[in-house]
């Protein structure tokens, strides 16, 4: 699942494509309708062709509303970049654009809108004039797509072009911290509290227990939605409305983060490595000086601030340089997250950056070599991260094969690796003595493909107990000790429960319909009134179908001694009994004296004699059968049903 954003100059018909590509107007507010233009965020969703739902948000063009803009486009992972074909390139698309490219957002579409208001000619004008606006930029690959949303022109072609660019974006990780920054508070008669915006970084459920930050309250899930469907598990990715009760309305506020409990910590205090803009792609022309009084946006937050430069008197346009932030309220903020940075007046665009230490603990003195090299450190990654990046990437992997693909000294690898488990990023898979390792991500990525697995073999072959194990481990390209751990960890997980040779879901039951059903009873029937003369396989097949027949073997309920001969499980576990009671007095048995034993034919009896021979229950001795002392097992036999 994924999430587009709109951008572009007031007027150039962003709302209008919205509800072309979805069905749905994005301005929700009264004023908005009357005066005709985008005040606020809006939203809007649609299922691409190839079946995947994407959320829309929709944003103001204004200059008056950038910071609307920005609490929007945050968490998007892609841009649809309108511009009209009437008017071209104008302030705010340039603005627009800059804030995209700061916030690192590389796919995107060009939405040439309004073409039905010129001629051929002039599309191409205004086309060279986008490619050139777009150089440079992080969506300097992007196509550009003439369209008309009033007649439907070049409509199906831009949801191809949107398509095309979201199959090569990587669906979110589930890092088990999930975060969803507040772009909207509201509340619905009978529920109260709701709030919505893009979830990142981890997954909700109903019944989860959050906490809001930065204002530390508690509260719980009531509810789930996704583009108006509900849920009980969100995930990374998506649009998601979330139902909270232990709040009122007037306790939240845009920019809050709902957040698992317990790790997200507040900042008043953030080292950054910033990028002002140039004079091409912005309009703030003037060196940027130290203690400047700015505004920073993050996710949906706005938090005004004191920008303290480390190593520069100034910054001058198109430079660079380490900085930190010192916040008038506290934020929650990570390590790799991007932020911008706004004048309060005039209300311009400056630049913007990422995040390298949320948490410095106190104010840096400036002009320290010391201080710069640890942020250069820190900018390229410690080993910790170095190796959540490698986890991430491979997936469960062994603790040698780890080491060995990190790269780095053993004593750093070994300290990294502990810091991660401290802090529960990593887990081992399995057995902790089978020494498989994985990331929080690629854990919840791989449960989340073996749930998809096992689901899509469960409504394939509906009658069959499970996926057969070497099966499911091809189609996860998993060696057989990776398989066994995450298949071990997962079955304590309850993600999974394993069979002797097969794995199913949970709640996975064998149902029959009714017909079959009473196939079933009349077959039964047969097995019970002729026990020793019991229908053979290929019998029983055409009675009930090979599906139903194998779904009965599965169960336990019928036993295949041989490829021809099946018997009751109770007639199997009778004769345990008196095969047991016989070598007791006898201490041999024969495949003759077995069919006197039980007056059937031989085929029986020598079908009986070698299943229990595989069975471990007796073994054999030339033409004779001894035991094993196994004979008295009978949860062996129940368990081995299946043959």
């Amino acid at each position: 699942m994924h999430v587009i954003g709109t951008a572009g100059h007031v007027d150039h018909g962003k709302s209008t494509l919205v509800e072309a590509l979805t069905g749905v107007h994005p301005d929700r507010l009264k004023e908005e309708r009357e005066r005709e233009m985008t005040i606020d965020l809006g939203f809007g969703w649609m299922t691409l062709p190839g079946g995947e739902p994407v959320g829309i948000v929709d944003v103001p063009g204004h200059i008056d509303f950038i910071e609307n803009m920005l609490a929007g486009v945050g968490s998007i992972d892609a841009a649809l970049f309108v511009v009209a074909a009437d008017e071209g390139v104008m302030p705010q698309t340039r603005e627009h654009l800059a804030i995209l490219d700061l916030l690192k957002i590389e796919a995107g579409i060009v939405a040439l809108t309004k073409i039905d208001l010129v001629d051929a000619e002039w599309i191409d004008l205004v086309k060279s004039d986008v490619s050139d606006t777009l150089r440079g930029t992080a969506l300097e690959r992007a196509s550009i797509i003439p369209v008309s949303a009033r007649r439907g022109d070049g409509i199906p072609d831009l949801i191809g072009a949107l398509e095309a660019v979201l199959a090569q974006r990587p669906a979110r990780p589930d890092r088990g911290r999930p975060r969803l920054s507040v772009d909207r508070v509201f509340t619905v008669a009978g529920f109260g509290t709701v709030v919505t915006g893009t979830l990142i970084d981890g997954s909700f459920a109903v019944g989860d227990e959050v906490d809001i930050q930065p204002i530390g309250l508690a509260a719980r899930i009531r509810g789930l939605q996704t583009h108006k469907a509900k849920l009980e598990r969100a995930v990374p990715g998506s649009r998601v409305a979330i139902n909270l009760s232990g709040v009122e309305v007037s306790d939240v506020k845009r920019g809050d983060v709902v957040t698992s409990p317990g790790w997200l910590r507040p900042t008043l205090l953030l080292d950054a490595r910033f990028e002002h803009l140039s004079e091409q792609r912005g309009n703030w022309a003037r060196p940027l000086k130290h203690n400047a009084e700015v505004k920073l946006f993050h996710g949906a937050a706005e938090v005004s601030a004191t920008i303290r430069l480390l190593n520069d008197e100034t910054l001058t346009p198109a430079s660079a340089g380490w900085v930190q932030f010192a916040l008038k309220e506290p934020l929650p903020i990570l390590k790799g997250d991007r932020f911008i940075v706004r004048l309060p007046s005039p209300s311009i665009t400056l630049g913007g950056g990422v995040v390298v230490d949320p948490q410095p603990g106190r104010r840096h003195r400036r002009f320290k070599p010391d201080v710069i090299r640890r942020l250069e450190t820190l900018a390229k990654g410690s080993p910790s991260e170095l190796m959540l990046q490698a986890l991430d990437a491979s997936g469960p992997i062994s603790v040698a094969d780890l080491f060995k693909r990190i790269g780095l000294p053993r004593d750093a690898t070994a300290q990294a690796l502990a810091e991660l488990e401290a802090r529960s990023d990593v887990l081992h898979v399995g057995d902790v003595s089978s020494s498989i390792i994985a990331s929080r991500a690629g854990w919840n990525a791989l449960r989340a493909r073996l749930i998809g697995e096992i689901g899509a073999y469960h409504r394939t072959y509906p009658l069959r107990s499970g996926i057969p194990r070497e099966e499911l481990k091809s189609r996860l390209k998993l060696d057989a000790k990776v398989f066994s751990a995450i298949a071990a960890h997962a079955a304590g997980e309850r993600v999974l429960v394993e069979g002797t040779t097969s794995l199913r879901l949970p709640d996975f039951i064998v149902t029959f319909t009714p017909a079959q059903q009473k196939s079933i009873d009349a077959l039964l029937a047969r097995f019970q009134s002729q026990a020793w003369a019991a229908p053979s396989v290929k019998e029983s097949e055409a009675a009930v179908g090979a599906d139903v027949l194998g779904a009965l073997i599965d169960q336990g309920r019928l036993v295949k001694l041989s490829e021809d001969v099946l018997l009751l499980r109770e007639t199997v576990q009778s004769a345990v009994k008196r095969v047991t009671e016989y070598l007791n007095a006898n201490r041999t048995i024969t495949v003759a004296q077995a069919r006197d034993l039980f007056d059937t034919s031989r085929k029986y009896a020598l079908a009986l004699m070698e299943y229990f021979d595989s069975k471990g229950i007796t073994r054999r001795v030339g033409d004779e059968r001894v035991s094993t002392n196994r004979a008295t097992d009978e949860q062996r036999i129940n368990e081995s049903g299946n043959g």
